[in-house]
């Protein structure tokens, strides 16, 4: 897969077949959607192409700090890499790009840029300024410039029973299970490993502190969860909490991990976290004797799940 980071910057040596969208979280739905589009372009000798944008359309026109997306940029090209496209779009988002009316958008980015031979369009499509283009101009614009469109239509998204909104509700209340079952995949969570208060090494826990650099990237509930990285190509597993460590009387949002059967320096390294189950909420324990206590069960029980389920 070749990625492309402007539309302009994107010079096709053959017609493309081509279909639009944020694919936040890139789930089995638009899994379906990718590979039905790779397969057709295969099929009739076209080139596949995915556009994208990138800052989120609400990041730009409505300046919403409090968008959470499923995945980051780098996550979602990495997750499309698997699906055989032949080229992912990610055009820079814009005031100025928001105001290109349908037909301009048809025109001169549709058919002039990207070569379009057939777009292939969610059932509730809209674009161009205000999103005053529907599924029914998109027909129109399409004889006029002798393409072809496929809409996706509404019973097949629906038969999926899956969608974007779905796995972040899924993630906020901590149904994991559920999560990762519409994606496809473990849901992962990458970080740069940084200084912690070291509570966790002095009670036989040291932990990971894991720093998001994306503000945008979804955490989910706060509690305790079995998870897994790759780790100079090991697997190791442990277990992560998210919150806001109540019992040392913490007052901001941590993801601290502890591995097991690890004692290397990752500290300034890179680490993904993949979430395999949600084992309980955060508490509030009267004291770190309290709480250790309750780690150990929480080891004892992350062990057993890896054992019976990895």
């Amino acid at each position: 897969m070749e990625t492309v980071h402007s539309i302009f910057d994107f010079i096709p040596t053959q017609e493309t077949y081509v279909t639009i969208g944020t694919f936040d979280g890139v789930h089995i739905g638009h899994q379906k959607i990718v590979k039905d589009l790779v397969k057709q372009a295969a099929e009739n000798s076209k080139k596949s192409a995915l556009l994208t944008f990138f800052p989120h359309p609400r990041m730009v026109l409505q300046k919403d700090v409090s968008i959470e997306l499923i995945n980051t940029i780098n996550e979602r090209i990495d997750l499309l890499e698997k699906t055989g496209l032949d080229y992912l779009i990610i055009h820079p988002f814009s005031k100025e790009f928001s105001r290109l009316s349908a037909m301009e958008f048809v025109r001169d980015i549709l058919v002039n840029q990207l070569r379009v031979s057939k777009l292939i369009i969610g059932y509730d499509h809209h674009f161009g300024k205000n999103r005053e283009g529907n599924i029914e101009q998109l027909t129109e614009y399409s004889h006029m410039f002798n393409f072809e469109v496929q809409e996706i239509p509404a019973q097949d998204i629906d038969s999926v029973s899956v969608s974007s909104t779905k796995i972040r509700k899924a993630l906020k209340e901590g149904s994991l299970k559920t999560a990762n079952n519409y994606l496809g995949y473990n849901f992962t969570i990458k970080g740069t490993v940084v200084d912690g208060k070291k509570i966790g090494k002095k009670i036989g826990f040291p932990t990971a502190n894991i720093q998001v650099k994306e503000n945008y990237k979804l955490i989910p509930k706060s509690g305790v969860y079995i998870i897994q990285s790759i780790i100079h190509n090991k697997r190791v597993f442990g277990m992560m909490n998210i919150g806001n460590r109540p019992t040392v009387d913490g007052n901001n949002q941590t993801i601290e991990v502890n591995y097991f059967n690890f004692n290397e320096n990752i500290y300034g390294k890179s680490i993904e976290i993949e979430l395999l189950y949600f084992l309980r909420e955060e508490e509030k324990f009267e004291s770190l004797e309290k709480l250790t206590s309750q780690l150990k069960q929480d080891k004892i029980a992350s062990l057993q799940y890896i054992q019976n389920n990895m």
